[in-house]
């Protein structure tokens, strides 16, 4: 292993070297800023992004990158409630983990488990948020960003001066139900020609308080055994973030240094079961990243970006009830990563890349019988991209290598713990787009990917649970689709563009967790998952400019999906009611649907979600069947000049019908609630 990373190295270093010398003779004829600038993955997309930016971003009532990501097809949010509830998303029905999440283009990790809670995240400080699947249309981007089913790009803004400007300001306010209280703050100053500075910072406080019904039916029955009304305790929040960042320009070229800070505290309300309204257990979270990155135009056709991160995250959970258990553990994970990507241009049609990452995990923690394990992992990946016109195609490969070690302590059975094997996988992926007429906005896209998720430290080494013979958990995906798209002047309908992908995906080697031993009481994590999907996804938007100087924005969304579950089942009577059953949460049929009218400084949004029938088993029977459940969200903006500020109200009804609902079987979510926002800038 050590010999494949010096290898890696010495390629990461020497290319560079070698190309750079090649191309000095030319040198001092290349353009300069323009490359910079030059839209890669806009004018060789193969398979465009679902977006949401702007306006439309701000119109959602969202109050966290969670809630505004339900308005993509094809995703899924497991929420568990209230404003500090844990957010996670999944796309496809592929799992949790096997989504990247990346914040100004250096993914978010978690390797303990896997999951990034994205209600950690602000919508205050992002320009927009885009979803991928497969990947991103751009083989000029580091290895790791080829190494997700699919990918979610969180663009946050950078400061923009123009004429005499020197500095901007802005300050918000929310307030509202559940006690929230919500200030934060945004101020950038350009410190030079080339130079920009910008720092945000927001507090959270909410008492989480808020009234749901609680219903229950007896299993096989129509008798009712609880239908009530409650208010949900245990769910306040105290949160602060602080973000900054330095943007600079270099000839040919630019650099950026951002860093972020994350601490809060909340309750965990947990799950209501046998009349259980109430829990004590705690959660602290502190997390803390610095990422750079460094981009050069070295020729006329050769590109280089290096970027580099370091984490470091604790976590603390309390629970007091000594009638269940006492535990009361902390678990510290570190991260440092580094990629160096270099794009060629062979011709005007034609690119090539090679990206190289190396990346260092680390997790400890005080609870019994946990080692500590080290993972070292490399990544390399090639591309190349084929822009012949009405034809692109993009095709890459990605090497990944992964060493594993441990500080040995004795497991639960006395013995020394060990750390899990080497891997080494190599997996493909391959895309086209074809757009057959040139006057009409009509393309045509397929795709193939096959890549795989890691277990893990939880999966492997988790006290009595881990098992380090896992195996990673491996996804294919096809897809087919199109999108058209038509602009029209003079017209009412400005302009509609529809998108429909169909697409089936097969996760292979499913981790999943299945009793150790003849009893219930001890479980193993293990390689025994194969679930396939088929699915729809289909997206329609239109704009009008209306008579009276009013401007309407239109965005619907559908998704289908029939996600089965193919895991063996040692019981003969339990594979009977699971076998080819949909998975636990995911719906047949879901979609969404998003209004904005704007006239001269008023905004009105609507903004709908539909969930159809799930089970929260793979066991399709009557007692694990959920409803169906949908929400409206409405509010009203208002925009007033005040000499070189503006002053923004916007009043928002959330769960405008009062929807009794649970995204997560026995977490009820808010009923009506309101929220109050005022936004000063200068």
């Amino acid at each position: 292993m050590n010999r494949k990373f010096f290898s890696i190295l010495l390629l990461c270093l020497w290319l560079p070297v070698c190309l750079v010398a090649q191309s000095r003779l030319d040198s001092v004829q290349h353009i300069q800023e323009v490359l910079v600038a030059a839209p890669l993955a806009t004018s060789k997309a193969i398979i465009p992004a679902q977006q949401l930016e702007g306006k439309q971003l701000k119109a959602l009532n969202s109050f966290s990158v969670a809630d505004a990501i339900r308005y993509f097809a094809g995703v899924q949010i497991k929420d568990y409630g209230g404003v500090g509830g844990l957010k996670t998303v999944n796309v496809r029905s592929m799992g949790t983990n096997h989504m990247g999440v990346f914040y100004d283009g250096i993914q978010l990790g978690n390797a303990q488990n896997g999951q990034i809670d994205l209600g950690k995240f602000s919508l205050d400080n992002i320009e927009s948020i885009s979803l991928y699947n497969g990947q991103k249309s751009d083989i000029f981007q580091p290895a790791r960003d080829y190494g997700s089913s699919g990918s979610i790009y969180l663009k946050f803004r950078r400061p923009h001066f123009s004429g005499q400007e020197k500095e901007h300001l802005k300050a918000t306010f929310r307030t509202g139900s559940f006690d929230l209280v919500n200030p934060s703050f945004l101020y950038e100053r350009k410190l030079s020609e080339k130079v920009n500075a910008s720092i945000n910072a927001e507090y959270i406080y909410s008492s989480g308080k808020y009234k749901f019904r609680y219903k229950r039916v007896l299993p096989g029955s129509n008798e009712v055994a609880y239908d009530t009304t409650a208010i949900r305790k245990n769910g306040d929040i105290h949160a602060f973030r602080v973000e900054s960042g330095l943007y600079g320009r270099t000839e040919d070229g630019h650099w950026e240094v951002k860093t972020y800070y994350y601490d809060s505290e909340r309750g965990i309300p947990g799950a209501i079961v046998n009349n259980r309204w109430m829990n004590a257990q705690r959660q602290w979270d502190t997390n803390f990243f610095v990422q750079g990155g460094w981009r050069k135009v070295i020729t006329d056709r050769y590109d280089l970006m290096l970027k580099m991160k370091y984490a470091n995250d604790r976590m603390r959970y309390l629970n007091p009830d000594t009638t269940l258990m006492y535990i009361d553990n902390s678990f510290r994970q570190q991260e440092a990563y580094a990629s160096l990507a270099q794009k060629y241009q062979l011709t005007t049609y034609w690119d090539v890349s090679l990206s190289t990452d190396l990346q260092w995990n680390w997790l400890k923690s005080d609870l019994e019988g946990l080692v500590y394990p080290t993972r070292r992992s490399a990544l390399v990946a090639l591309a190349t991209a084929l822009d012949l016109g009405p034809f692109k195609s993009q095709a890459s490969v990605l090497g990944t290598f992964i060493n594993e070690n441990i500080t040995s302590v004795a497991n639960s059975d006395g013995q020394a713990a060990s750390s899990a094997p080497n891997k080494e996988e190599i997996t493909p992926a391959i895309f086209f787009s074809y757009a057959p007429f040139e006057n009409h906005d009509l393309t045509f896209r397929a795709f193939y990917k096959h890549i795989f998720r890691m277990p893990t430290f939880n999966d492997l080494y988790y006290t009595d649970i881990g098992n380090i013979k896992l195996k990673p958990e491996f996804t294919h995906q096809y897809n087919v689709g199109f999108k058209y798209a038509k602009t029209m002047a003079n017209r009412s309908l400005v302009h509609w563009e529809l998108q429909a992908d169909g697409y089936y995906n097969e996760v292979t080697n499913k981790i999943v967790a299945v009793p150790k031993g003849s009893g219930m009481y001890r479980w193993m994590m293990m390689n025994l998952g194969r679930v396939e999907i088929r699915g729809l996804d289909a997206v329609a938007a239109a704009t009008f400019d209306l008579p009276f100087e009013v401007l309407l924005n239109l965005k619907g969304t559908y998704t289908y999906q029939k996600a089965q579950d193919f895991t063996p089942r040692k019981n003969p009577d339990l594979e009977k009611t699971t076998w080819g059953g949909q998975i636990p949460y995911i719906p047949w049929h879901s979609g969404s649907f998003i209004a904005s009218a704007g006239y001269q400084s008023w905004q009105l949004n609507y903004s709908f979600v539909y969930v159809g029938e799930r089970y929260h088993n793979s066991a399709n029977i009557r007692e694990n069947y959920e409803q169906p459940w949908y929400t409206n969200d409405v509010s009203l903006l208002k925009t007033v000049a005040l000499n070189d500020w503006s002053l923004k109200v916007a009043l928002e009804v959330n769960n405008l019908l009062s929807q009794d609902y649970e995204v997560v079987l026995n977490y009820p979510m808010p009923k009506r609630n309101y929220k109050l926002t005022l936004t000063l800038e200068l």
